[in-house]
């Protein structure tokens, strides 16, 4: 049982892959899914996306005050941050919260709570309205990878569909 656990954890905190890898991981692994059963797979999933979320964004705070620390960072670089972060104010304060929710949500590659937590940090969110936004953003891509293993496993999804070919061999 920990050994499942561990590897969920350790998928789900692999960037780019996060849940979107891990449920299906743990949904069509006889092992991990005989061993947990579904809900507790998406629960350590959901947990550990969630946290992984916060600790990513707390990262990037601690990185910006090395960052700063570095001359040519402070001079080049952080000039033209500073520039976009006011270039996108508007819209951080039009979409806020919902805006990275569906960001991070969509469970495609290139989305999700790394991803949520950088452009977060970038555009200036404040850390309650991001863990919020975190939150219900990896609460819907879970619901979404989940849905789409059970379409998948119950035969909802054609047998030589591709995104049948793409999860299950």
């Amino acid at each position: 049982m920990l050994r499942a656990i561990a590897i969920l954890v350790a998928t789900t905190l692999i960037p780019g892959l996060e849940l979107r890898a891990s449920i299906p991981l743990g949904f069509f692994s006889d092992g991990i899914r005989g061993a947990l059963g579904l809900p507790v797979v998406v629960a350590v999933c959901l947990a550990t996306n969630v946290a992984l979320g916060m600790l990513a964004y707390e990262a990037m705070a601690v990185a910006e005050g090395l960052m700063l620390r570095i001359g040519w960072f402070r001079r080049h670089v952080w000039p033209i941050l500073v520039r976009r972060r006011e270039s996108l104010r508007a819209q951080v304060e039009k979409y806020g919260i919902w805006g990275v929710s569906v960001f991070i949500g969509i469970p495609l590659p290139g989305t999700g709570a790394y991803a949520g937590a950088a452009a977060s940090w970038l555009l200036h969110l404040d850390r309650r309205r991001f863990w919020i936004a975190n939150a219900l953003g990896v609460l819907a891509a879970a619901a979404a990878v989940t849905l789409i293993c059970i379409a998948l496993d119950s035969g909802f999804i054609a047998e030589d569909s591709f995104a049948r070919r793409l999860f299950i061999k």
